[in-house]
């Protein structure tokens, strides 16, 4: 019965496939059975095909509009798919034609190719106009056609096998080779239409309803129910990992919308991304982090920085609660996170052990092919065991990353929260004493980042000696004692890279030290631009910053050649140590077998890894710890203790607001009896410092009684203040320059040290109405800056602009009030600035008001606008209590008390008429001058839409999308050179090429050696590929052989990597020269519109990639690609049906990393874009902690902190998730290579195909090529990431406008030797959109004249020197110096020779001799003379003389002392025509007349334009040009003017 049934079964197959039945293998041809090609191969691809492609054809999704290349490309697919229907046709009919005996198999398998394809046809129709952008298709059916695509070259390879060995009789052999070809050209044509992927290919959107149907009929806009937002996109992502199957969680499954999103380019802004789980919220982060540093428990409730806090008219009482740190930050990090972050190590260890099994299994896989005797199922049971547990391996490994990239997350967010916090609960002079802005910045930067980049380096810790000691265990079960030779080289190379690790340390940190020099110097330029360009330094400057950055890339070299030396230890000793094991185990009488050989290899190329990690593992965690301990430091300063500082008990009366009883201050040293007493009794000069800037003098007081000048400016002190002021008092406080009129302000705020003495403050709570010296705004709108948080009220907010006298300047505002305000300010003048800071004051409406001499940057009439209409008008009828501080003091008349101040003591007091009775100052009238506005125009200027202007400062930075363009490769491939770049890819091709050569030696020496001693055992097996015959090779022979391949290896690693290294230096150093020079050669308003840490951003962290990071990844994705390259290649030679697996493969993985980079490059600008603001609120924090805590608004600022740090959060969660998406199906592509070369080797040992030196040596391959897929993807993406920088640096030096460096004649010998200036109809315009600033100016002046130009705010009097020294090009008209059109010479030749003194003294870090001769063209005593005729001698002199250091923009010379700084410069030159803007608006009235009459004398010779808001500073010129809303409305000479009472001078005049 049992043998009639396998007989019909045997007559079934016959039937079914032809007369040699169902063979998986024949014999016959030594090829795949035709008949199992077409039932197991084709026919179930087809049926998927022809399934899929039915269901795409009726999917009505993704409709599109293609663009042409595209339709083409699918129409073109339209006719092959035809045609591949149509074949099966054709092919029946000649086949029937050459002879009628064909079998089922044939018309069943013809059959289902004309169905499939007639199916596909109809998917390739609909593809037409839907279906997604890309012209390809789903990638599942690109897959299908792969593996369509491999079976027919198969199906081709076995019908030609078969037609060499038909007979001539035949035909239909024939006919099946004729139609496999065509078959095969067609999957050729076919697949160059899927080159065409996105092109210019757009969505169909449809617009379901117009705005007017949106609304709801029976309801009015004001009760119209509206929808969450979420649920009116159908685009939004939720929140991330929140409510999704534990399925999609190990799978990464939930990332996919992520990763949809990005391949379409929807990621544009922060709100794309997952919304972030509240175990990352910065808020909850932050509360967590600080109850462990205070030592309590977390808990629920909602503290004073929660962002549940929304009442912004609440006072701000936070400052006064503020609790000192009890816990070290180590242990608090521990307390608050280390559940999860030590409980992820169970993850790494299950990574680890089943890394482990790879290099076992596969000697036990090898081993089962080499002996023939073992059972087959044996094999099967290996190869599965490798599928499992490189799965298992691959599964750890992602989630631990994730797991911990989120513990990371948290530490950051905690981290810079606090540290931001720290800073404002601080008091002001503790912290500049400590710390300088930089170093708070590098905090919260460089030093958080090291934190968190140290978590993984904490389980690799205990990971490394962990995989150390097993492979070591490992590798001696394989080799004996042997494997001490290559591990005894892998140990000698530990001390070697550990002495090159040092060495690399401290050139970084020598070549970090000239980083922060030049972008400190970098950005003192930036600010001072304008200046620099009016006296032509920039080319001073550009050799500075060049000086510096060679000395920067002198240490960049040194780490790069030493980086280099790393690189080619890292690529040659892999193959090292194989040859010494190998060598030392053959040496020893061992015969090598592809089993031991190969799991050698294997253990080795783990062992590797660790112990070259090992070092900088250690070098992470001890910075990690250096870092730790940097920002304890912060956190172990004392908070603010506003209970100390202020004593309540001082005030004795309710009508008092404040008390100031013995007071004693400092900024920030505090002095001994005998100092003070040395201090105050040697140094009673006019020209004392006006105030600190917070860090500590580097020289002590002691010692030095017998030179008591040598007392440094940052050792100013208040003594012995005793001021009681009533509420709703006026007072003000007058002084010469440096008298200490801003510390007596600063010392109310609490932001000096108080030594001695008592305050008191009435509703202290409540804080302060303080208005800087130096006005103070966010970069943002000009109404937010304004309402600084508060509620917007309409009529208290016309108010507040009215009295601070705005409506003007809004009215020429492109944006209203809704223009925007560039970083500082930047975007406005000094009086604008001057009168936001008042009107932000006024509108927080706080009960005493703080004034810093607010008067010195506006003109007269609005001077006197603000005093009648805001201090002694809105402030004065809303009872508050105002101190202000002026060199005006004929405004102070209306003060109820002047207090006189000189040497930081107060040594008068007394009413306005006892006061200033010996000063012959003119009354104000303030009832005789009308208003600035009349009530007409009070809300013409307010922008009643809540969108800023088009033309608004604030748009955010430029950003590019898609794919990084070939033309950024291209210039960095330009910037290594032509031929460095070839010699480059050469040497990395020859040293892979070696690489590979070295193991295909191996495997041939391990196959021949074993087959030769086979076969004189005669052993008869019979194997397909056959040994090479014995061509007398001695085992010596062969190792001689392979130490040569080494050798070449090593030779071509060397210069492989030093060539690099070279090429990474010539491209940064040709960078940064590019980007420098058009930087200092652009137009002025290029920085008009660009914030600074926008352009320092390309100097520094974009530099630094340029520098290091970039040509680090190239270096790596070269290494990976080639390595990949080699490794399929070799795994390929050794097993060519692994193509059948790996062709499918292929759409796969272009599929994967396709949609990774697009996603991860959005997500990559992303984060860029949102770490910017987190940078600039920060920075803007450190330049505003006084007016911060005056307003006490630090737990908006906090919150507003919290906030930025979570946008860019969830663009870094959202990178994290994306990185291990990709990470794990690219190790499930590796998962499908090993268990196909698993199980591919069994099948060939069990048909007696498998040769052990070629399948060992595939395997160990195939088990590299996981990582080596992932490497490639990620080094790719992150080249791409890198290369961004270079984008960014190409904007500037390919988009910026430089100056014009054309001209036309070179000035004549002596020009200027007249000084005639004359403007002929002369317009100018900033931007070409806005209104001109100049409308059709002439006038001319006369040899030598004085030119006064006075006029309001904003009138134009400064766009007439903008003009003059062309910073900005006319739009129409000429000027002419001495009958030379300026337009005509060469810019540097006309700045060259003409002198302006600019609005904003420019000083930078150097001595005061740089600072006052940067180009070295006068001698000491000229340079002492200047000095001594703008009364800054003694000053110098106390500070050390001409050698004395300027800090950073002058900040130890106060701001009076720097504009006379800035005369001496003038004096120096002594130019023909000097320009002067605005230069004497910080001094006293006695140190004006001086100035004046010091200019008068020495530039009697000289035309002189003299633009000033004091009608005193230009009375005695010769001629007064008085401007109004960018005209002259008179020129003549002043007398004359003050004659005629109804001329604008006269009243200007009159109004002082």
């Amino acid at each position: 019965m049992e043998n009639t049934s396998l007989n019909e079964m045997q007559w079934y197959w016959e039937d079914l496939c032809g007369p040699e039945g169902f063979q998986l293998w024949s014999q016959k041809t030594h090829d795949l059975g035709i008949c199992f090609e077409q039932l197991c191969l084709q026919l179930p691809v087809l049926a998927v095909l022809s399934v899929v492609s039915a269901y795409y054809t009726g999917r009505q999704v993704e409709f599109v509009i293609r663009g042409r290349h595209q339709l083409a490309a699918i129409n073109i697919r339209c006719i092959i798919a035809s045609m591949f229907a149509f074949l099966p046709i054709l092919q029946v009919y000649f086949s029937l034609e050459s002879d009628g005996d064909m079998n089922a198999m044939f018309y069943v398998l013809s059959i289902v190719q004309c169905l499939a394809w007639l199916c596909h046809l109809g998917y390739s129709l609909a593809l037409r106009r839907r279906l997604g952008r890309s012209a390809r298709g789903p990638v599942f059916v690109v897959v299908l056609w792969t593996m369509l695509a491999a079976c027919s070259a198969i199906s081709l390879r076995s019908n030609m096998i078969l037609y060499g060995m038909r007979d001539e009789s035949d035909r239909k052999i024939l006919v099946y080779y004729g139609f496999s070809i065509v078959h095969v050209i067609f999957h050729i044509f076919y697949g160059l239409t899927l080159i065409p992927n996105d092109g210019d290919t757009v969505y169909v959107t449809y617009e379901r309803f117009h705005d007017g149907e949106r609304q709801n009929l029976l309801t009015n806009s004001g009760n119209a129910f509206s929808r969450f937002s979420e649920e009116q996109d159908p685009n939004y992502l939720g929140v991330g990992m929140e409510d999704i199957p534990w399925l999609s969680k190990v799978l990464f499954y939930w990332v996919n919308p992520l990763m949809k999103k990005g391949a379409e380019g929807k990621l544009l802004h922060p709100d794309d991304l997952f919304d972030l789980p509240d175990n990352l919220n910065s808020t909850t982060l932050s509360r967590k982090l600080d109850d462990a540093l205070i030592g309590k428990q977390s808990n629920g409730n909602v503290h004073e920085h929660s962002s549940n806090s929304n009442s912004s008219s609440l006072p701000d009482v936070s400052f006064m609660q503020a609790e000192q740190t009890n816990v070290s930050l180590i242990r608090a990090l521990h307390n608050c996170f280390w559940f999860q972050f030590y409980g992820i190590g169970l993850l790494k260890l299950t990574a680890d052990c089943a890394g482990f099994a790879g290099p076992m299994l596969l000697y036990k896989l090898v081993s089962f092919i080499e002996d023939k005797a073992q059972d087959v199922n044996l094999g099967y049971a290996y190869a599965a065991g490798l599928c499992l547990t490189t799965l298992l391996g691959a599964l750890c490994n992602a989630h631990f990353n994730f797991l911990m990239s989120m513990v990371g997350l948290k530490i950051r967010a905690a981290l810079v929260t606090t540290i931001y916090k720290k800073t404002l609960s601080v008091g002001g002079t503790v912290l500049k004493s400590a710390f300088s802005d930089g170093e708070i910045v590098n905090f919260m930067s460089t030093d958080t980042d090291r934190v968190v980049n140290a978590c993984p380096s904490f389980h690799a810790l205990w990971s490394i000696p962990f995989q150390i000691a097993v492979t070591l265990f490992l590798l001696y079960n394989q080799v004996g004692i042997a494997f001490l030779a290559g591990v005894g080289f892998s140990i000698l190379l530990i001390p070697i890279n550990k002495v090159i690790a040092n060495i690399i340390g401290n050139l970084s940190t020598k070549m970090m030290e000239q980083k922060d020099n030049r972008v400190k110097m970098m950005t003192e330029i930036l600010r001072g631009i304008r200046s620099i360009k009016v006296h032509v330094w920039e080319t001073h400057f550009i050799k500075l910053i060049s000086k510096i950055r060679n000395a920067e890339v002198k240490y960049l070299k040194g780490r790069k050649y030493l980086d280099a030396l790393c690189v080619y230890f890292w690529a040659t000793t892999p193959v090292l140590i194989s040859v010494l094991t190998i060598g030392t185990y053959v040496a020893l009488g061992n015969k090598l077998t592809a089993s031991t050989v190969f799991t050698t290899i294997a253990l080795l190329n783990m062992l590797i890894s660790p112990l070259n990690a090992f070092a900088w593992v250690l070098n992470g965690v001890v910075e990690a710890w250096v870092s730790v301990k940097r920002i304890q430091r912060l956190l172990d300063l004392p908070n603010l203790d506003m209970d100390q500082y202020y004593d309540a008990s001082v005030i004795s009366e309710s009508n008092y607001g404040l008390v100031i009883k013995g007071g004693e201050f400092n900024w920030g040293k505090l002095l001994t009896a005998e100092e003070r007493t040395r201090l105050h009794s040697t140094s009673r000069r006019r020209n004392v410092k006006d105030k600190g800037v917070g860090k500590k003098s580097s020289k002590t007081l002691e010692g030095s009684e017998s030179q008591p000048e040598e007392l440094t400016p940052s050792d100013f002190y208040l003594r012995e203040i005793n001021v009681c002021i009533r509420k709703g008092e006026f007072v003000g406080i007058i002084g010469t320059v440096g008298s200490g009129k801003s510390s007596v302000l600063n010392a109310i705020l609490a932001e000096l040290t108080i030594q001695g003495g008592q305050v008191a403050v009435a509703d202290l709570e409540l804080g302060f109405g303080y208005v800087a010296q130096q006005a103070w705004l966010q970069r943002g709108t000009l109404r937010d800056n304004i309402l600084f948080g508060r509620n917007y009220d309409e009529s208290k907010y016309t108010s507040v602009l009215h009295a601070c006298g705005l409506f003007e300047d809004l009215k020429s505002l492109p944006g209203g009030d809704l223009t925007g305000v560039g970083d500082g300010g930047m975007t406005l003048s000094g009086g604008q600035k001057a009168r936001v800071s008042l009107a932000r004051a006024v509108y927080q409406d706080k009960p005493i008001y703080l004034l810093d001499d607010i008067i010195s940057a506006v003109d007269v009439k609005v001077a006197k606008h603000i005093f009648q209409h805001c201090i002694v008008g809105l402030l004065k009828n809303r009872n508050k209590t105002v101190i202000l501080c002026s060199h005006h003091v004929n405004f102070l008349s209306y003060a109820d008390r002047i207090l006189v101040m000189e040497n930081g003591t107060i040594v008068k007091e007394g009413r306005p008429e006892e006061i200033l009775d010996d000063m012959d100052l003119m009354h104000v009238d303030l009832e005789l001058e009308d208003s600035l506005q009349t009530s007409s125009v009070f809300t013409e200027s307010i922008r009643t839409d809540s969108s800023p202007d088009m033309d608004s400062i604030l748009n955010e930075e430029s950003r590019e999308t898609g794919t990084v363009r070939a033309s950024v490769y291209g210039s960095y491939w330009k910037a290594v050179g032509h031929l460095l770049s070839f010699a480059i890819l050469l040497t990395i091709l020859l040293m892979q090429t070696s690489r590979n050569s070295t193991d295909l030696w191996l495997s041939f020496w391990v196959t021949n050696s074993n087959a030769n001693e086979s076969h004189n055992d005669n052993n008869t097996r019979i194997v397909y590929y056959a040994p090479t015959p014995d061509i007398g090779y001695t085992t010596w022979d062969y190792l001689l052989i392979y130490c040569l391949f080494v050798l070449l290896n090593s030779i071509f690693s060397l210069l492989r990597a030093f060539l690099f290294a070279y090429g990474g230096v010539q491209a940064a150093t040709k960078i940064h020269k590019q980007l420098l020079k058009s930087i200092m050669k652009s137009k002025v308003t290029f920085f008009d519109f660009t914030p600074i840490g926008r352009i320092l951003n390309r100097f520094s962290s974009d530099t630094y990639t340029v520098d290091d990071s970039l040509p680090f990844i190239i270096n790596i994705l070269m290494a990976q690609f080639f390595g990949l390259l080699g490794a399929v290649i070799i795994t390929i030679y050794g097993l060519p049906w692994l193509t059948l697996v790996l062709v499918p493969l292929i759409p796969i993985y272009s599929w994967l990393q396709s949609r990774y980079r697009l996603t991860s490059r959005e997500l990559k600008r992303l984060s860029s874009v949102t770490l910017s603001p987190v940078y600039n609120h920060f920075n803007e924090s450190l330049q505003g902690l006084s007016t911060i805590r005056a307003f006490r608004t630090m737990r908006r600022f906090k919150r507003d902190n919290e906030e930025n740090v979570e946008v860019n959060q969830k663009a870094q969660f959202a990178s994290q998730a994306a990185a291990q998406w990709l990470g794990l199906r690219l190790q499930f592509i590796g998962v499908a290579m090993v268990t196909g070369v698993g199980l591919l080797a069994v099948i060939q040992h069990q048909f007696d195909l498998a040769d052990p030196g070629l399948v060992g040596l595939a395997i160990s391959y195939a088990l590299s090529v996981t990582g080596l897929l992932g490497g490639v993807v990620n080094a790719f993406t992150e080249t791409e990431r890198e290369m961004i920088a270079v984008e960014r640096v190409n904007q500037y030096v390919d988009e910026v406008t430089p100056e014009k460096s054309s001209f036309i004649m070179v000035p004549p010998y002596a020009w200027p030797s007249q000084g005639v200036i004359s403007f002929n109809n002369v317009v100018l315009k900033y931007r070409d959109h806005l209104v001109p600033s100049l409308k059709r100016i002439s006038f001319e002046t006369r040899p030598a004249e004085k030119i006064g130009v006075v006029g309001r705010t904003g009138a134009g009097k400064s766009s007439l020197l903008t003009s003059l020294f062309r910073m900005v090009e006319l739009s129409q008209g000429v000027i002419t110096v001495d009958t030379v059109n300026i337009s005509h010479i060469s810019i540097d030749a006309l700045r060259s020779r003409i002198y302006c003194i600019p609005q904003d003294p420019f000083l930078f870090s150097g001595s005061v001799r740089e600072n006052l001769d940067p180009l070295e063209e006068f001698q000491v005593q000229e340079i002492w003379y200047a000095l001594g005729v703008v009364d800054l001698s003694p000053t110098i002199r106390r500070m050390g003389g001409l050698e004395a250091p300027i800090t950073n923009g002058g900040s130890n010379l106060s701001v009076g002392q720097r504009q006379l700084f800035c005369l001496a410069r003038a004096i120096l030159h002594k130019a023909k025509i000097l320009c002067i803007d605005e230069a004497t608006a910080n001094v006293d009235h006695a140190t004006d007349r001086v100035v004046q009459q010091t200019l008068r004398s020495a530039f009697r010779k000289s035309t002189v334009i003299n633009i000033a808001h004091r009608i005193q500073t230009v009375i005695d010129c010769d001629r007064v040009l008085v401007m109004s809303d960018g005209e002259i409305v008179e020129f003549d000479n002043p007398q004359t003017l003050l004659d005629d009472t109804d001329s604008h001078f006269y009243k200007l005049v009159n109004a002082e």
